[in-house]
């Protein structure tokens, strides 16, 4: 699996996390979601459902989104995390699997 597969699989679940909370105020995405202290989180989903971090970036401001999965069962997870180290779970499905799809040349409308 290459490089930029893996980003642009990683990078479509990131931007679906950051369009979330660009949506939604602080106060109210933690009153919907389920939320703790980040090594908490980690330690679930890495002992819980066996999910590494596969990709990272900064969401809006300046919280951390991850995304997690395991290779293994296909579970996924993504996670925002705020400056002050609240871990909140924004996502989760099944079937999570990396892809290597290249993007169509400029110009090319297919």
């Amino acid at each position: 699996m290459n490089s930029i597969g893996k980003l642009l699989n990683l990078g479509g679940l990131t931007a679906a996390a950051v369009l979330y909370l660009v949506t939604t105020t602080d106060v109210a995405a933690q009153g919907t979601r389920n939320c703790a202290p980040r090594q908490a989180v980690m330690d679930r989903l890495a002992d819980g459902y066996g999910e590494t971090r596969q990709s990272v970036g900064l969401g809006s401001n300046n919280a951390m989104v991850e995304v997690y999965a395991s290779a293994e069962t296909g579970s996924w997870t993504i996670t925002v995390t705020s400056p002050g180290g609240l871990t909140c779970l924004v996502a989760s499905g099944q079937s999570f699997e990396t892809v290597a799809e290249v993007m169509p040349a400029k110009g090319n409308d297919a």
